[in-house]
């Protein structure tokens, strides 16, 4: 007796069995040594796999250009202006954090312990507080770029 399992993966090999086909297929290395697989026959160092054996691909269809969902200028405007307000809430939270690092850092700069005759000493125990300044600001920037980007 077969197995439903196996009934139900037989039929659905056979369903898809129409949408695979047999294509030219070229192997092609970029520059910087990166595999791609094309059915184009133009590019810069392509072969094709005819020798390599059979090459199977399946057909990808896509719905026309007029199947696709469209969202109305008022719901498009809703959503950019409740991203703006993430953003923006987002930034300024950044931009305190930022300012309490910097805040911090100056504190650290200031302080001497005792153990730290080698100024390497100092300058790795401020190591971590300079990463988090520089990080955050990196943030801010991110933030800025990313609100400017915005209608």
């Amino acid at each position: 007796m077969i197995s439903t399992r196996f009934a139900l993966s037989f039929v659905l090999a056979l369903g898809l069995a129409p949408l695979t086909a047999q294509a030219d297929v070229f192997k092609c290395l970029d520059a910087n040594g990166k595999v791609s697989y094309t059915n184009d026959r133009g590019g810069k160092g392509c072969k094709a796999l005819t020798n390599e054996g059979a090459v199977s691909t399946i057909s990808m269809r896509t719905p026309a250009t007029g199947a696709f969902p469209r969202v109305t200028e008022d719901v498009q405007r809703a959503r950019d202006a409740g991203r703006r307000e993430v953003l923006e809430g987002e930034l300024a939270g950044e931009q305190s954090a930022l300012d309490e690092a910097r805040k911090v850092l100056a504190e650290q700069e200031t302080t001497r312990n005792g153990g730290e005759k080698n100024y390497q000493k100092v300058l790795d125990r401020l190591q971590p507080y300079k990463e988090d300044v520089e990080r955050r600001e990196r943030n801010v920037e991110a933030l800025n770029k990313e609100l400017s980007g915005l209608r």
